[in-house]
This record gives C-alpha cells, structure tokens and sequence, in this order.
C-alpha cells in the first residue's frame, strides 16, 4: 500500500501559447518550477493548449526543465477563448492533484488563473516577483504589496498552491536538449458554456518595453511632460525606447505602456537611464535587475544612487543635450 509520505509532489506550469509561438515567461515558470520541484523532491509537469501543436514545441518545454508536458490540441484553442482553458485546466488539476500551479502573469494568464482558482475553490496570489521554499516544505510567494513599499512573504493554506509570476523577473534555465521527458497527449472537453467570441484582431502599436534592450526613463524631476521629447531624442539615438515611472503617467505626461515598476512592466534591459527618478520601491522593483543602471539626479541621497552602477549627480537638463551632443558627434565622425 502507498501511503501519503511515499506519494510524489507535483508542480504544473501553465504554458502560455500566443498564436505559433509560446511566450518566453513559460520558460522563465519551468527555471522557477524547476528549483522548487528539485527541493521539495516533486515532479515537474507543463500544460500547453493550442491548436495545431507541433511535437517539436512540446519538446521545448522538456528541454527547458519539465519532467512531462500535457498537451492539449484542438481548434477550440485556437482563439484565447478563456472558457475551453479554464475547463481543461481545472479537470486536469482534479485528477491530477498538483501541489504548486504556476501562471504567467501576461493580459491572458491574470484572466485565466483567477477562474481557475475560484472554480476549485483555492486561494491565489497575484504578481509574484519570487518564489521560495521554507524549511517545512511550504511555498512562500512574494509580490509587493501597498503600492511596492513593501514585499508581502503570503504562505497559502489551500491546495494547490497558485501564484502568477510577473514577467521577466525568474531565470530561464539553460536549454539542454539531452533531456528526456513524456509528452501526453490529453483529450480536450469542449464545455457547453461559449464564452466571448473575438469578432476581430486589431494589431497594437509597435510598442513592447519589456523586450527593450535599452531604457531611457524619465520621473518627476521631468517637472512637466516636454521633458519626454529630449529623453526620446536620446533613446532614439541609442536605439532604445521611453519608458517612465508612475508620477509622469499619473500626471498624464506619458502612456501608462511606458510605465516601469510594480504596477506597471517589469524591464530587463541591458542599458537603463533613470533621469529625475528618485528610485521608490515600486520602480526599483520593475527595474533592478537591469545589467547596467545609469541614474541622473540632482540628489545625492536618492535611493535611485544605491541601486545604480553609475550615478550622475546633476541637472538632468544639462547632462543629456551633452550626451546627445557627444553621440551626435561620434556618430559624424564614424561616416
């Protein structure tokens, strides 16, 4: 007879699938998902919805850190019909009784896993930036919470446990193809309740910061909105793009699409500039992970300083006509 100690843990990972691609925060769950399957001893499992899935797709799943992969291909996922997923996925939590479920926090997975959690009556906790092992074995999931000013540690009693995890905050694993695993093929229930129909697709702007390699950002020592056409100037000539802490996109100065912090992207760059960002918590928490902060700001005891590589001390007004002056003139001198 198994009895309960002899039982295996089980973490699944929501593989989030974007017409013929899926989206990298999967591969960031699987490293995360990989690290605590390893410490509690459990298996690591992936499930990915989609319409003509190729076996090659699922593969890349197991190469980047799951033990099995379930898949689902139907023309009912053909459209991010939230209503088949929800349906799915909750039928193959209850039979398969997983400890840990992991979503991406994308537009789609903050939809998605709210329903799921609520139809098997379970908690969530929305936005993680971590997710650590206690020494009891209990998943400890931490997002910032009062406007970033804090990090909540939320230990969840109900199972299983379920977090979305924001993007580009967990460590992909390094791909290893010499890996084995089992790809099971699911038959998907087509559940009476319709759901939305998408009447049509209309493309947006060409804008997406969180793939942006360089970052020039701008705060509230902008002082007025104009200031985002010199910093655009700037990330032009570096080939990067705008981004903006929360007091200009309250203000009305930029688009909330630039935001960076806790309730706005989470960036990764490898250049970011922080021009008259005192550097709150809920920014630093969008941005720390950057390879190389450069912060201009007239204090020398903003928190922005602690966190940079490089601080510049100074009028922001006066710091960046001279670089782009300087990078105008190489630019010259390279032709």
């Amino acid at each position: 007879m198994t009895t309960s100690s002899e039982i295996k843990k089980k973490v699944i990972v929501f593989a989030e699938k974007r017409d013929d691609l899926i989206h990298p925060i999967s591969f960031e769950l699987l490293g995360k998902g990989r690290e605590i399957a390893d410490k509690l001893n459990a298996e690591l499992s992936c499930v990915l919805l989609g319409y003509r899935v190729s076996r090659e797709q699922a593969m890349e799943l197991i190469y980047y850190g799951a033990d099995q992969v379930f898949l689902y291909d139907n023309i009912v996922f053909k459209e991010l019909n939230i209503i088949p997923y929800k349906h799915n996925i909750v039928q193959l939590v209850k039979r398969e009784k997983p400890d840990i479920f992991l979503f991406g926090a994308t537009h789609f997975g903050r939809s998605l896993a709210p329903r799921v959690a609520a139809a098997l009556e379970t908690g969530l906790t929305a936005d993680c930036i971590d997710l650590q092992v206690d020494e009891n074995g209990d998943l400890i999931q931490i997002r910032p919470a009062f406007t970033g000013n804090i990090l909540a540690h939320i230990k969840t009693k109900t199972k299983p446990v379920m977090s979305t995890v924001r993007y580009k905050v967990m460590q992909m694993r390094e791909k290893d193809q010499a890996r084995k695993g089992q790809i099971i093929n699911e038959a998907t229930e087509v559940p009476n309740e319709r759901g939305p129909r998408i009447i049509r697709k209309e493309r947006q702007a060409e804008f997406n910061i969180t793939e942006a390699k360089i970052i020039v950002s701008g705060g509230r020592g902008l002082g007025t909105s104009e200031g985002f056409k010199l910093l655009k100037e700037l990330a032009d000539l570096l080939g990067g793009v705008v981004g903006a802490s929360r007091t200009p996109v309250d203000e009305g100065w930029i688009g909330k699409e630039h935001q960076v912090g806790f309730s706005g992207n989470t960036v990764k760059p490898k250049l970011y500039i922080a021009c008259g960002i005192s550097g709150s918590p809920q920014h630093l928490a969008g941005m720390k992970e950057s390879e190389t902060i450069i912060a201009i700001n007239t204090d020398p005891s903003a928190p922005i300083h602690r966190t940079a590589d490089y601080s510049i001390i100074s009028d922001l007004y006066q710091v960046i006509p001279e670089m782009i002056k300087q990078i105008k003139a190489r630019k010259v001198n390279r032709t």
